[in-house]
Order: structure tokens, then sequence, then C-alpha cells
């Protein structure tokens, strides 16, 4: 699958943009783990433009996560193009990498978002939608790339038809999460339309998959049932990053991998947390790991005690002594990816 000149192989995987969880100590451990294209958290536009310091330090990514894509959001044509040029530009004004890609958000269903008009709420404007994107493919000299929904609700699922028009702005490829924003993430994600846009033959773009794909199996049925070029990953990479491996190793040997032990989870945690610092800093880095520190454990028996421990300690070495309290005690349980619990 190429985007542009980028080439991301046969069958990638992609990391979704998620806020408050793909920073760039999260992206790199993904990315070490067989991620094919990273995002970064999503990033207003308003913000970019207004040159707010947490907007710009978001646009920051390291040479090893290449190929990334820099994600922004927003409903003000002006304003998207605007903040398209600043991504395009992001390594002369945040510093670090830059980026390969800029992703326009049309697909957050969060309501502070969408009841905005921004993000999936733009779902509502599918006219405007289409101005947004042709005026940022013809703004910046990176590919441009979306992240959408179904549509609104049940009755508006409008992405078969749009798909098109999206594709005659000149974008270079489209993600369909299978919900609409009313669903937000609730009930299963329907593939059957974004299946529908692949059998299209005016579509030409790569299409990319999402929505619960949480197992090596349910990307492999994925891609044989519905034909997609790439399957993005989002909510089943929390505390499981190593899923990407997962599903690799299936796709090119039909077989499972063994279950990682809560001992390589602590060590992976321990691995991530001190990314995590040196990045950030001692504060930030402890803070923005606690999503992570939770996830990483999630289903283990008799945990609530520690699990409070390790979202509330402030002291890294402290963190680093809880977490091996956690390796002796649960080290050698494994924990699927439904949190069935191996080992007791």
């Amino acid at each position: 699958m190429k985007i542009g000149n980028i080439d991301l192989g046969e069958k990638p995987l992609l990391l979704a943009p998620m806020e408050a969880v793909t920073d760039e100590s999260f992206r790199i451990i993904c990315k070490e783990f067989g991620a094919d294209m990273l995002y970064t958290e999503f990033i207003p536009s308003d913000g970019l433009i207004r040159d707010a310091d947490k907007a710009i330090q978001k646009m920051r990514t390291l040479q090893e996560e290449a190929p990334i894509g820099i994600q922004i959001y927003g409903n003000n044509p002006d304003a998207m193009v605007e903040a398209a040029k600043m991504a395009d530009n992001a390594k002369e004004i945040a510093g670090g990498y830059g980026c390969d890609i800029i992703d326009i958000n049309f697909g957050c269903p969060v309501s502070k978002i969408a009841i905005r008009g921004a993000g999936s709420g733009m779902m509502r404007e599918p006219d405007k939608m289409v101005k947004i994107c042709k005026m940022v493919v013809d703004a910046v000299k990176k590919p441009v790339t979306v992240k959408t929904r179904l549509g609104w609700d049940e009755n508006s699922k409008i992405i078969v038809e749009l798909a098109e028009r999206l594709q005659d702005t000149g974008i270079q490829a489209l993600t369909i999460h299978g919900r609409t924003r009313c669903q937000m993430y609730k009930g299963e994600a329907d593939w059957s339309l974004i299946g529908k846009i692949k059998e299209n033959p005016r579509m030409n773009i790569p299409i990319i998959g999402n929505g619960d794909i949480n197992s090596a199996v349910k990307a492999k049925n994925a891609f044989d049932k519905y034909g997609v070029d790439g399957i993005m990953i989002g909510r089943a990479s929390f505390g499981h990053p190593w899923i990407f491996k997962e599903i690799r190793h299936y796709l090119d040997t039909g077989k499972e991998l063994d279950y990682f032990s809560v001992k390589d989870r602590v060590e992976l945690a321990k691995r991530q947390l001190k990314l995590s610092i040196n990045l950030k800093g001692e504060i930030s880095g402890v803070l923005e790991m606690r999503r992570h520190l939770s996830c990483y454990f999630k289903g283990l028996p008799d945990f609530k005690e520690t699990r409070i421990k390790l979202v509330t300690e402030k002291d890294p070495k402290n963190l680093d002594s809880i977490l091996d309290f956690v390796a002796e005690k649960w080290g050698d349980f494994s924990i699927t990816e439904n949190n069935n619990i191996y080992g007791l």
C-alpha cells in the first residue's frame, strides 16, 4: 500500500491517533512492535494558529517514528488551511523530525468536539468536509489523508458517496471507522460499508479500515472479507502495543504468538516509563504514563490497591518498586486480549 510515495508494504498496520494516548513514548513502543504507520495525537487547528504551546508540542516527532502523520481537526476552512501549512513545516516550527503525511480528523465522536461541528460533527456538513479537504490539499506539499466515520447517525450513513467526493479533492488515503458518530464506541463496528467502498471501481486511493480489531484473527478476517488496503488499530493497543507483532506474525505464518506474561509487561512498562521521562521530564513523563500503567495490567485479580498506587505515585523510583512487586506477585500469569488469566 502506498500513500503518495510512501510505501507501507502489503497489508500495513497503522496506529490510530488518540488524544492523551499516542504520545511519543507510546508511538515508539508501537513502532518497535511493528506498527507500519504512526500518527500524533489530534491537534486543534485553532490552537496551532494561536501558537498555543501545547498544540505546537504535539507536532514534535522523532526520526525513529517515521513514517508518521500529523493529525489536525477543526471546522473553519481557513484555520484548517493555516494549521495544515504549519504541520507541513512542523520540523521548523516544533523541532524534531516533522511529518510525512497530514491527516484530517473527521472522525472524533467526543461531544465537546463533535457538537461544535469538528471531528465527526463534520459528517452533518459533507459539502464543507469536501471544501476543507480541497483547500488543504491545494495548500500543502505533503500527502493529505482523511479519517472519518460512516455518518452522523443510523439514518445518515453517507460514507459510500462521500468517499468518492473526498477522493476527488486529491486526498491520498481514507480511513473509515465502522460506526456513526452517535454510536460513539458502542455496539459492534460495521465494516460492510467499508467493504462496499473497496468494491467501488471508481475508488483508487487506499482504504483503511478501523474499529474493533483487537486480535490477530479479527485482523486477518477483516483483510480477507472486506479487502481493505490497511487496518488501523486504536483502543486495542491500550496496554497492548505488541498487538502489531501478534497480527503481523499471524498474517505471515497463520500461527498465534504466545501471550505476554505479566513479567514481560512489567519490563515493557518500565521501558516506556523511562522513555516518557526522558522525552518529557519527570513530572509530565510520570503523569502521562498513568493511563498506560493502568492498562498494562488490566484484568489481574486482586489488583485494585496496586493499580491505585501505580496511578497516584509521582516518584519514578517508587514506581519501579511497585512494578517490581507486580512482577514478583503476578509475574508468571498471562492475560489474553479478553482479560482471561492464565497461570493462576
